[in-house]
Parts: structure tokens; C-alpha cells; sequence
């Protein structure tokens, strides 16, 4: 049955998790008081969802399988780079199932549909009298303007009706009719589009932080020197360097670094006071020299990990049904 519903989260890593057809962890490059709303509407076949964040922030994740999944910017707004290419309005984002990173530098404004990979080829084949295949292996498409630009407005109008009207998708012949209308405007998008793919380049060093990131993940509590990551992932310490400056924005030990932080911010967040300590949760997460990681942290977060310990779990970033005053 058709619903939508729109939820804020001050916790980074809680709305990474709620967030359809793909698995991604977040981590924000700056201070500051991480914000974001998403917006979802899951219809019959097509689900479609808004993002509004505040801070800017890289993230990596990939596509569930079972959904064919397009992206796009909603809106003019700081640089977003995705796979190490820059993104404009107008594009849209066509993903696989690989390693996928994502740089934002400030407030980022974006938005996104799936379907069924058969729902979209029967769709397909009813409008456009042909079998599926229109840009097999780009990456990015550039559709008419004419027809991106009605997309995104639809795209827009039914992220605001889950805002002020949301009973609405609950009747079928209204959730029938905004589906057909985005299906048929995200097919017409399809049918009339330049295709690009990912230079070789950019294509190998995604490859890189694919493996880099799977070696992050099978070493969690290890604490990693660069010289030994590159010689386990067989790659050198200059093309790592360059893969994650293209990709990500930085070098890889202030990624690591990152990313490890804010999975022990997460893991405090979680954590039960009487159950866990702050030594405990750090060593887990491969840091070992206990004051500077302290210092480090406080840096970071403008708090000290004691303090992220001991809040109550009312202030510790969970989501709430409500609407974020700083999105239109």
C-alpha cells in the first residue's frame, strides 16, 4: 500500500540507515550540528525519496540489489562530486552495485527514484515500444532540459504533498495517478538523454577505494599505517593518495581518521553508560593512544566522549516525524 512520511535526524549514522535501496555510511567533514530530513513516498512499483542535509560531508555506500536506482541534484548548490566527477543540475546519476563515493562542501539538496529492474523494462516497453537498454554502462545521463526540468517539478510536488498532505498516497487512485505521472516523465528522461561513462581513470581509482574500504572494514580495531594498507590492497602509496583526493577529498589517513570517529561518536550514541566505556568503544575502533584520541574527539564534536556516553537517549539524535524549518 502506497504511504509516504517525512523524517529529520541529527545523528548522522541513524539517517544513513534509513535510507532506501542502498546501504551508505555518512561522515561529515566540518563542525557543527548535523541536520538532515529526508522525505520518502513509496508508491506501487516506483519509490521515491528527498535529502536535505546541512553540513558538508563524503560518504561511501552501495545500490541493494533488486532496484534499478536513478539520483539528481534538486537544486543549484555548493559542488557535489560523485565517483570523483562533478555533478551538475540536470543530470541525472545512473547507479551499479560497486563502491560508490559521494563529496558534498556545503548544504546539498538531492533526490532520487527505483524500481524493480522488470517494473521499469515492462514500463519501458508499454511507452516506448522497445526492450530496455537505452545507456548501458554510462553512468551519468543529461536528459532533454524540457524533460528534466517537468521531472524535477513532479519530483517536487509529490515531495510536498508528503509534507501537507500525506493521506493523500493513501488513496489508490491518487497514488496511481502521481505514479504514472513520474514514471512517465522519468521514461521520457530516459528515452531522450546524452549518455557518459567514467573515464578509465576515475573508473580505476574507484576500484582502489573499493578495496580500500574493504580493508577499513576488515580491520576495525587495528590501528593501520599507510605502507601497510597499500601493500595489502597492492596498490602504491601515491595512487591511494590520488584516488582518495579525487574521490573523497583527502588523503587517506585523514579518512580513516574520519570515518573512525564518527563511528565511535555512533557507537557512544548507542552505547549504554553502565555497560560500556569510552576505552572499551576506542580500542574497538583501532584507537589506541587513548589522550590524544580524547583530545582528537573534543576537537571534532565539542564534546568530550564521556560526555557523548552519558547522554540520555532522548538527546542522542533520534529521528523525529517532523518537517526541517531549513528546507523549502
Amino acid at each position: 500500500m502506497p504511504w509516504s512520511k517525512v523524517l529529520v535526524f541529527n545523528d548522522p549514522a541513524q539517517y544513513a540507515t534509513s535510507v532506501r535501496s542502498a546501504e551508505i555510511q555518512i561522515f561529515p567533514t566540518t563542525k557543527g550540528n548535523f541536520r538532515a530530513e529526508l522525505t520518502q513516498v513509496t508508491l506501487n512499483e516506483l519509490w521515491m525519496q528527498r535529502f536535505a542535509e546541512c553540513l558538508p560531508r563524503v560518504h561511501r555506500g552501495t545500490i541493494s540489489p533488486g532496484r534499478q536506482v536513478y539520483t539528481f541534484l534538486t537544486s543549484e548548490q555548493p559542488e557535489v562530486h560523485s565517483r570523483g566527477r562533478l555533478l551538475s543540475l540536470g543530470e541525472m546519476c545512473v547507479h551499479d552495485y560497486d563502491v560508490q563515493h559521494v563529496k558534498t562542501s556545503g548544504e546539498y539538496r538531492f533526490g532520487g527514484v527505483s524500481l524493480r529492474p522488470e517494473a521499469l523494462a515492462t514500463s519501458w516497453r508499454s511507452l516506448v515500444g522497445s526492450e530496455f537498454n537505452p545507456h548501458k554502462g554510462a553512468r551519468f545521463i543529461r536528459p532533454n532540459s524540457g524533460l528534466m526540468s517537468r521531472f524535477l517539478n513532479l519530483h517536487a510536488i509529490a515531495g510536498g504533498l508528503a509534507k501537507s498532505a500525506p493521506d493523500l498516497f493513501t488513496q489508490p487512485e491518487v497514488a496511481h495517478a502521481i505514479e504514472q505521472h513520474l514514471l512517465h516523465a522519468l521514461i521520457n528522461c530516459l528515452a531522450d538523454c546524452e549518455a557518459s561513462n567514467l573515464g578509465t581513470g576515475l573508473l580505476r581509482h574507484g576500484i582502489i577505494l573499493g578495496r580500500f574500504e574493504e580493508y577499513l572494514e576488515a580491520n576495525p580495531n587495528t590501528p593501520l599505517h599507510l605502507s601497510e594498507v597499500c601493500a595489502a590492497i597492492g596498490v602504491a602509496e601515491r595512487t591511494l593518495r590520488a584516488a582518495c583526493e579525487e574521490h573523497l577529498g583527502m588523503g587517506p589517513i585523514r579518512y580513516l581518521t574520519l570515518r573512525r570517529m564518527h563511528l565511535v561518536r555512533h557507537a557512544l550514541r548507542q552505547a549504554a553508560p553502565d555497560a560500556k566505556t569510552v576505552t572499551q568503544v576506542a580500542t574497538a575502533h583501532g584507537f589506541c593512544e587513548l589522550g590524544r584520541f580524547a583530545v582528537a574527539y573534543r576537537q571534532m564534536f565539542d564534546e568530550s566522549p564521556i560526555a557523548t556516553l552519558r547522554k540520555t537517549p532522548d538527546s542522542r539524535g533520534e529521528r523525529v516525524s517532523r518537517p526541517l524549518k531549513l528546507v523549502s
